[in-house]
């Protein structure tokens, strides 16, 4: 396994901390970074059902073995622990003593909160970057990637996308879901996750989709809650923060990892991917997220939104980062049109203060300026979250 690119931050909130906790999806990795960054620490895992019976009888006693510290993995499927965790760090204040992991956070988010705040930092892991697939392959094709994801053992192990996704689904169903909400018919609910993919990239409206299903708006509301909680959807709010014209202002759905919305839209071939009528949202939901792991990576949760009016002026994509906007159009064409950068003009007649130039992220071989606005790959990037925010261009104040 590779050195994540997150190591070193995790290795910086251990030196401040006395627990830091790992949260993501399951099979992003979250086990391996722990036990390669703390290889000395004791290690844990709570799916072990005796380890798990054996804490849960005997809380004190089984933490007690723990008095240097260690790795508590999947600490979800027992919570109660992090109650006794705090009492534990507040007699010894030592950083870096607990390293935690959790694959699902609504009452894992709630008990640290209760228990554990101000004394464990907070870091997210998604499956690989561009960056980090850049050790098995020096470039990659979108989509490729697109139906392969970027889960770590598909590319760790080469295993098959259709095989890995199909499994991976029915442990989230059968596991995830129904820990977190009474769930009657797992048909149902896998209907609704594959509309959900074919809607990726969208403002996704809930009585709409509640009708597809064949359920209410609030029931609908409530799964989708669950899928965001357990790392496999995200929402991309939009902006409308001082601006006056009308503007959407429900968010845009992405999934954490683009190759299980391509699996559920029946997508198996990269042929298949560049041919599908969402090829473009699918290649906009592969960079976007990852640009959000960029950040996440660095141990900064990125501000990131879309923006779009009712005069169908659109953005895919803004930054603020240190008080400046990034106005980012994505496209999946290798060939660069000027009409990629009208939503750019538009956006910079709004009343918005401190907006650059921005960044068209298009598929050709060519990288250069126009207007200002920089045009590149991002596959041909090493890192799209740094290189967008490394250097921001003069911004225009109103």
């Amino acid at each position: 396994m590779i050195t994540r690119d997150i190591s070193a931050e995790l290795l910086r909130a251990a030196a401040e901390y006395p627990v830091v906790t790992i949260l993501g999806p399951r099979q992003s990795g979250k086990t391996t970074l722990a036990r390669m960054t703390f290889p000395d620490r004791p290690y844990f895992s709570l799916e072990d059902p005796d380890v798990r019976v054996a804490a849960e009888a005997d809380p004190r006693g089984f933490l007690g073995q723990m008095d240097a510290g260690g790795i508590l993995d999947e600490i979800q499927r027992l919570p109660v622990l992090l109650s006794y965790l705090q009492g534990m760090v507040d007699k010894d204040k030592r950083r870096g003593r607990f390293i935690l992991t959790g694959s699902h956070q609504p009452h894992l988010h709630e008990a640290i909160s209760q228990s554990l705040a101000g004394r464990t930092a907070m870091l997210t892991l998604w499956p690989f970057s561009l960056h980090e697939l850049q050790h098995y392959a020096p470039r990659h094709d979108p989509f490729d990637l697109v139906v392969r994801g970027c889960f770590p053992r598909l590319h760790e192990e080469n295993l098959d996308p259709r095989r890995f996704y199909n499994s991976y689904l029915q442990t989230y169903l059968e596991r995830d879901v129904r820990a977190m909400i009474q769930l009657r018919d797992l048909a149902q609910f896998q209907k609704f996750i594959t509309l959900l993919a074919g809607r990726v990239g969208q403002v996704v409206n809930l009585t709409a989709l509640g009708n597809d299903v064949g359920l209410s708006a609030t029931t609908i509301r409530s799964w989708l809650s669950v899928l965001k909680a357990s790392y496999v959807v995200f929402e991309l709010p939009p902006f409308f923060e001082n601006v006056r014209k009308r503007v959407v202002k429900s968010p845009k759905i992405f999934f954490t990892d683009v190759g299980l919305a391509a699996f559920l839209l029946g997508i198996h071939t990269p042929e298949q991917a560049y041919r599908d009528p969402l090829r473009g949202s699918l290649y906009e939901n592969l960079v976007i997220a990852d640009i959000v792991k960029g950040a996440l990576n660095m141990g900064v949760r990125p501000e990131i939104y879309f923006f779009r009016d009712s005069h169908g002026n659109e953005i895919d994509l803004l930054i603020r980062e240190k008080g400046v906007f990034t106005p980012i159009e994505i496209k999946s064409a290798a060939t660069f049109s000027k009409d990629f950068l009208k939503g750019l003009e538009s956006f910079q007649n709004l009343a918005i203060k401190r907006v650059s130039a921005g960044a068209v992220l298009y598929n050709g071989e060519q990288s250069f300026n126009v207007q200002g606005v920089r045009i590149f790959n991002p596959f041909l990037r090493e890192d799209i979250w740094a290189d967008l925010i490394a250097s921001p261009e003069q911004a225009k104040t109103h």
